[in-house]
């Protein structure tokens, strides 16, 4: 399962927990409530987890683009050099997305 799916699941986990906390208030149970609010927890802890790993990828892309680039820069060779550049800029990208 990729970490889109798990985002997904996730924010749906998120909004059933939002509207079963809205129902147990609107009819003063105060168990629905918690438990909408305990769902909703569970929701927003998934999808953070599923950013998390997305940041811990670009961080790893950007690394390795940033290694690429600097052994273009040592052997002169302009094509590896560019793309470790697009690489680690990919990686940047990536983390900030999941922010």
């Amino acid at each position: 399962m990729g970490t889109t799916t798990k985002r997904i699941e996730g924010k749906a986990e998120e909004l059933k927990g939002k509207l079963k906390k809205t129902v147990g208030k609107a009819i003063d149970n105060e168990q629905m409530e918690v438990e909408g609010r305990a769902t909703e927890l569970k929701g927003q802890a998934k999808q953070e987890g599923a950013k998390a790993i997305e940041r811990v990828k670009g961080k790893v892309e950007e690394i390795a683009g940033r290694v690429q680039r600097k052994v273009g820069e040592l052997t002169n060779d302009e094509q590896t050099e560019v793309e470790g550049r697009a690489k680690e800029l990919k990686g940047a990208a990536r983390q900030a997305v999941n922010d």
